[in-house]
């Protein structure tokens, strides 16, 4: 029985192993700006399959031309601790499949491979159920070289590209190319395609609102988006805002259904709504300066101070 548990665990490390050498070097992604993705290709062949034509907009935004309060809201909506672990948030991986050991466990202490044990079982007799919260660099690693599908192998080959991706890029680096790269509707993937399908402005003049309403979008993007379903978008906006303005908890990671859908997920940068997010969330600490931002006027284009490469825009027509 202890033999079965020591070696459980070693199969998906053989796995991963096996597969290591077959995965993508992303070294040039230091220097260079994707214009396309895997995740951009699988849409365009989900839409060629059904006989539609579908048209990627994607414009590239250098990381320092967003507005900190995108930056804010994208990190606290999706992934909080960004800035503290190394692509893989295992505390929160723990306790998605019910660990409660140390990390990393102590294989020695017999209580420990118990409770390794226990949590293997867990995810094999649960797979359907075991989601976990993908950090910002996981993310990335799907949407630049991977599948929407969902497996154990798809899932190995994820967590290999996204200890890669911290190998071999900056956190602001990474950063950036999340924010050029992920989904936001149909066909619409960047900050910069987003803020001007949506809200008709560049990225540069999102406001706190706005920016919230896209980070509200990402983990449902072709269904819950400012333009389609934007109740169940609006509620989940307005845990980001609260949650900008100091308070609330962590928010979900699948959001569920709101008690109220009757809201307007685009609103004016001048309602009330905006306002308050202006007088409270700019004495929230900035995760990308680790300062707090000037309490003056907003602009609603304030921007990161880090340096990037910048590169014009495209949009793809496919059939």
């Amino acid at each position: 029985m202890l033999r079965r548990i020591l070696l459980l665990p070693l199969l998906p490390l053989a796995l991963l192993l096996a597969i290591w050498a077959l995965h993508p070097w992303p070294l040039p992604l230091r220097w260079v700006n994707p214009t396309s993705s895997a995740y951009m290709e699988h849409r365009v062949s989900q839409a060629r399959a059904s006989g539609e034509t579908l048209t990627l907009q994607h414009r590239w935004v250098p990381l320092e031309d967003f507005p900190s309060h995108l930056v804010r809201a994208v990190l606290v909506a999706e992934d909080d601790r960004f800035r503290d672990h190394g692509g893989i948030d295992w505390e929160a991986l723990a306790e998605e499949v019910r660990y409660r050991g140390s990390i990393p466990p102590d294989l020695r202490d017999p209580a420990e491979r118990e409770q390794l044990g226990d949590a293997w079982r867990y995810v094999r007799e649960n797979r359907d159920q075991v989601r976990g919260r993908s950090t910002l660099t996981q993310q990335l690693a799907r949407n630049l070289y991977l599948s929407p599908d969902r497996s154990f192998i798809r899932k190995g080959q994820e967590l290999l590209i996204t200890r890669r991706l911290e190998f071999f890029l900056s956190k602001d680096r990474i950063l950036e190319l999340y924010l050029n790269l992920a989904e936001f509707g149909p066909g619409i993937f960047g900050v910069g395609a987003a803020a001007e399908h949506y809200f008709g402005v560049e990225a540069p003049a999102l406001t706190r609102h706005q920016a919230a309403s896209l980070a509200a979008t990402l983990p449902h993007p072709l269904t819950s988006n400012p333009g389609s379903n934007p109740g169940r978008m609006a509620w989940r906006r307005d845990l980001i805002l609260n949650r900008l303005a100091g308070g609330g908890a962590p928010i979900p990671a699948a959001p569920v259904s709101p008690p109220d859908p009757v809201l307007d997920p685009v609103i004016d940068p001048d309602t009330a709504g905006d306002a308050r997010a202006d007088t409270v969330a700019d004495t929230i600490p900035d995760p990308v300066t680790d300062t707090v931002p000037d309490m003056a006027t907003d602009t609603g284009a304030d921007t990161v101070g880090v340096t990037a490469s910048d590169t014009g825009a495209d949009t793809t027509g496919v059939t």
